[in-house]
This record gives C-alpha cells, sequence and structure tokens, in this order.
C-alpha cells in the first residue's frame, strides 16, 4: 500500500517551499508530502488520490489565497479526503475567522505564520494530527476478530472493552456474515462458545472474560512490584491526572482499573468545554493522550481487574484484588467515579445489553444507521450523545423527565440539539416498559401529567440518568453519606455524619476518614462532575499524598 499524503497548498512559491521542505524533513519516511499552488489545483490532486485509493492523511492550507481561500477549499476537500486532517496556516488578524471555521468546517487546528522554529511551533501540532490521523485509520492486518450475535451481551461487552482499550478489531455477525459462519466451522464453535475472540497468533477465545481477553492480548493484568509509593483505584479522569503527577515527581505509581482507562468520560463522543482544545476531543482521545502520558513518566496500569476492599496495615495500605492478590501501597487514591442510575422499567433488565445500554461509546452511533434511537437523560452526557448518534441514526428522541433541559445541560449543547432536524425532545416523558424477543423492539413511553402511555418501535435505547457512586468495595471504615459517596477532608466534621477523625491533626482536603487514603473525582461528596474538576482533584490528590508522606 502507498504511503498517505501530506497535502501543502499555498499561493506563495517561497512559502510554499518553505513549509513542504520542513514537512519532508520531519516525515517523508511515513508519508508522501506533495505540493499544489491553489486551492483548485489542490482539488484536482486530491480527486487524483481518491480515484487512486491513496489515503490522505493531513491538508495544510494558507487561508489568503486568490480565487479560493484555504477554509473554502478546505471545506471541499472532504468530498475527496473526507478523514483528512486540516491544518489552516493564518496571519494574526485572520484568527476569529479561524476559530469560526472549527465549528463552520470541523477545522482541525490552525497555526500562525511563521512557524519558525518548526521543532518548537510546527511539528508538536502536525505530530499530534497525524497521531490522531493513524488512530482513526489503523493498519487492520492484525486486528483481531470477533464473531457473535448482534443482540448478544456479552459481545457488546467484548467489542467495548476492545474499543475502549484502543485495540482494533473486525466484527463479523454470525447470523449475516458468511465469513462469521466460516471461522465458526474453522474453530468448531458451539453457540456456547459465542462471542469467539480469534487473537493474531493466539488460541481461539471462547466467550472468554474481559481478564482472559485481556491477558491474551498482553495487555498488563497484575502489578510489577508488591509495594509502590502511591496506589490509584480507577483510571478516569481523576486516576489518570493522578498518575501523571504522581509519576512525573518520582512517586513510585500503579493504577488499578476494572474495564478500561477513561471511565464515563472515555465513552464521550466529544468533549467540547475542556481548556485547550477549542475544537474540543473525544473522550478516547482524551485518555489515550493521558494514558500515554503517565506510561511515559512510567506508572503502571493493571487492568481488566477490579479492587474488591481494602486493608490498612500499619504505614501500608493494602488494596485487595477480585480473584485473589493484592497490591500494596504507602498511600492510596480512590478514584473510582461512578456509573449510571439504573432505570426502572418492566422487561429492560432482560434486555440490557441487547438494545438497551447504559451510556454509550462513540463507536456504537455507525450501527444505529437509519434506526430510530430513543435517550434517556437531560445532562451533558445524554446530550452529547444525541448529537453523536443523529449523525447517523433517522431520528434521536431524548426522553426528559423535566419541562426543559437548561437546568441540567450546557447551553452550548442545547442550541445544537435544537438547530437539528432529526432530534426530537419529549419533555416531561419516562419509559415505563421495554418489550421484545430477544432483543428490544418496542418502548412504553408515559406522559408524567397525563399519565397516558405511547408504545413506540426502536431498537436502541441508551440510558444516562445520573450517577451512583462505586463504593460498595470499601468497608466501614471509610465515612460515606447516606448515596454513598465518600467524604473528605473538613466535611468529616458536618453534623450528623458518624465521622471519627483518629489523629491530632486535621485531615488534609482530599483526605478520607482513614489517613493516607485520599478520594479524588466523581466518587467524592459535592464534587462538581466535570471532566476539568475530576482532572484538578487527581492534581491536587498528588500535592496532598507529598505532605502525608513526609508526616509518616
Amino acid at each position: 500500500m502507498s504511503k498517505p499524503t501530506i497535502l501543502t497548498v499555498d499561493d506563495d512559491p517561497m512559502v510554499s517551499a518553505a513549509i513542504t521542505r520542513d514537512l519532508r524533513d520531519r516525515y517523508a519516511a511515513d508519508y508522501r508530502v506533495v505540493r499544489a499552488a491553489s486551492g483548485p489545483q489542490a482539488l484536482e490532486v486530491l480527486a487524483t488520490l481518491a480515484l487512486r485509493g491513496t489515503p490522505v492523511a493531513l491538508i495544510c492550507s494558507d487561508q489568503r489565497m486568490p480565487r479560493m481561500t484555504g477554509i473554502e477549499l478546505l471545506e471541499q476537500a472532504r468530498v475527496h479526503a473526507p478523514g483528512a486532517k486540516c491544518l489552516l496556516l493564518t496571519a494574526y488578524a485572520d484568527t476569529e475567522v479561524a476559530i469560526k471555521a472549527i465549528n463552520d468546517i470541523g477545522l482541525d487546528y490552525y497555526l500562525l505564520k511563521p512557524w519558525d522554529p518548526p521543532e518548537q511551533r510546527l511539528y508538536p501540532v502536525v505530530d499530534g494530527l497525524l497521531d490522531d490521523w493513524r488512530q482513526a485509520n489503523p493498519d487492520h492486518t492484525s486486528d483481531v476478530r470477533v464473531v457473535g450475535h448482534r443482540w448478544s451481551d456479552r459481545s457488546y461487552e467484548i467489542k467495548t472493552f476492545l474499543a475502549r482499550n484502543h485495540v482494533p478489531y473486525a466484527w463479523f455477525d454470525v447470523v449475516l456474515d458468511a465469513e462469521a459462519q466460516r471461522l465458526c466451522a474453522l474453530a468448531n464453535a458451539t453457540p456456547d462458545d459465542l462471542p469467539l475472540v480469534l487473537v493474531p497468533d493466539g488460541d481461539a477465545l471462547r466467550s472468554p472474560s474481559t481478564l482472559e481477553l485481556a491477558e491474551a492480548l498482553g495487555l498488563r493484568t497484575a502489578a510489577a512490584q508488591p509495594l509502590y509509593d502511591l496506589c490509584i483505584v480507577g483510571g478516569g479522569p481523576a486516576g489518570l491526572a493522578a498518575a501523571v503527577y504522581a509519576a512525573s515527581e518520582g512517586l513510585s505509581t500503579v493504577v488499578i482499573e476494572r474495564e478500561a482507562p477513561g471511565g464515563q468520560a472515555g465513552q464521550s463522543a466529544a468533549i467540547e468545554n475542556y481548556l485547550g482544545f477549542p475544537k474540543g476531543l473525544t473522550g478516547a482521545d482524551l485518555t489515550h493522550r493521558a494514558v500515554a502520558q503517565a506510561s511515559r513518566f512510567g506508572a503502571e496500569m493493571v487492568l481488566a481487574r477490579s479492587v474488591v476492599g481494602f486493608e490498612t496495615r500499619g504505614p501500608v495500605h493494602a488494596a485487595m484484588l477480585d480473584g485473589g492478590g493484592e497490591i500494596e501501597a504507602r498511600a492510596l487514591v480512590m478514584a473510582t467515579g461512578v456509573s449510571y442510575r439504573r432505570l426502572a422499567a418492566d422487561g429492560l433488565e432482560q434486555l440490557t445489553g441487547r438494545g438497551v445500554y447504559y451510556g454509550a461509546m462513540a463507536s456504537d452511533a455507525a450501527q444505529c444507521q437509519g434506526d430510530d434511537v430513543y435517550i434517556v437523560g437531560a445532562a451533558n452526557s445524554a446530550g452529547q450523545a444525541a448529537i453523536n448518534l443523529a449523525a447517523f441514526a433517522k431520528r434521536v428522541v431524548l426522553v426528559v423527565r423535566a419541562a426543559n433541559l437548561t437546568d441540567s445541560m450546557s447551553r452550548y449543547l442545547i442550541e445544537r440539539i435544537t438547530a437539528a432536524p432529526n432530534i426530537e425532545v419529549r419533555y416531561r416523558s419516562e419509559v415505563k416498559a421495554c418489550k421484545g424477543a430477544g432483543h428490544l423492539e418496542t418502548l412504553a413511553l408515559m406522559n408524567r401529567d397525563s399519565g397516558e402511555v405511547e408504545e413506540v418501535s426502536s431498537s436502541w435505547l441508551f440510558i444516562f440518568i445520573g450517577a451512583s457512586p462505586r463504593t460498595d468495595w470499601l468497608g466501614a471504615d471509610i465515612v460515606r453519606d447516606d448515596h454513598g459517596f465518600v467524604v473528605t477532608g473538613q466535611d468529616l466534621h458536618r453534623p450528623g455524619l458518624a465521622a471519627s477523625w483518629p489523629l491530632p491533626r486535621e485531615p488534609l482536603a482530599l483526605e478520607t476518614s482513614v489517613p493516607g487514603v485520599f478520594a479524588a473525582g466523581d466518587v467524592r461528596l459535592d464534587s462538581m462532575k466535570r471532566v476539568a474538576s475530576a482532572v484538578g482533584e487527581g492534581a491536587m490528590s498528588v500535592y496532598l499524598v507529598h505532605r502525608y508522606l513526609a508526616m509518616i
């Protein structure tokens, strides 16, 4: 297969030669760098590349060109190279136009000229864009293959685990795909063996657990050493931020994650209000970057393992793992986040994983092509899911118990939902029942004011209805409120809490009722339930861990 292409577009011969030279110096080994002198010429080049089947990874265009501006070119380029990353070179006077293009045409980045020195100004930007492109366009020759039923809850769990851990895979429906039937025959697989997971250079896995799958993929499922300075339970934004700051400051650090890094944020199709990313980024992208950053500083990540309890042994805390084993550390940060609250509706439990899902991966949208999709929820997570699903679904219906969205959802999301022609909001409504033979087929929706019930046809229901903290594994020594959220710092002195602080000193800000055990992110009482605040608390927890370790 030919190298992917980087296309530069500029009408100034000297600038065109300079940007092409700098890009070739850095990327020529992996990419073919091609130059065009105008927007129309660039469109001709893109058309030729499309006919040849040559992928285009990046289009780097000047804004001010005669006949066609850079933004006009990048908008039309989507026809021939829909997956290409778009970089606009601008003068300072054009920054407002460039920012507007982020929303209007999906511009990925704009860079002010001149870009010298390229090692500091150009290459870091292009490196990030090309990394994102490669992640979205992997080499599929070594993909994991998954064979199963479309409406199987176990198949959905396996696919979700692979997607959230950034493992490329190919999906084969045993009912629809002849290749799936051939693979089952080759493996002598029975219906009870599904989902069948075929790992390159490995044995066929028959309905594997996530732990078995993780081990077969070579993911780390056990700690490398018995004692650490810091053990972080949970790999969401708070846990990953704590890992980055702890490892970068020299603390031996391990993160234990029961599913995949990212938490609920990792499933978000778009996080658009996170500082420093004007175009926004997906939860998967944020997670991928954070994991790479933590790993770079030396933090370990133990996956597919649940912590089922902990013990305090003098100056050391031990996290007890499901299936046996433990990890000891001098300090512990709980960053287990929250899970979506379960919806009470007749027939729903039997159909969970078979058309009914809690949360939604960005990758779930494509399988809803041309269908009617229903979403329960009114917070930002539900709004982002609606926008993402609407790009593929025929119609998306938000089922909202309240009379409006303004009390629970950010304004920018409400504006986009209102503007989308195929998104409908049903206020003062709730799901009363789910029905289907083997998978979801119909929903019963009730109007909360009139009590009237309407039955609608749909194979898809995604649920985003609030948060329940993941603290069931904690013992009685960790004080929680009536809803299970962990109490920290001065809140331990709140009236009505059965809290006892065992030391003469006051508890540190994020410290729990057990000295040396901290809580950060959504699991903590009165946290903001936002990605940025979780990252901030994760970073802050490491500062407090340093203070604690200096005391013992």
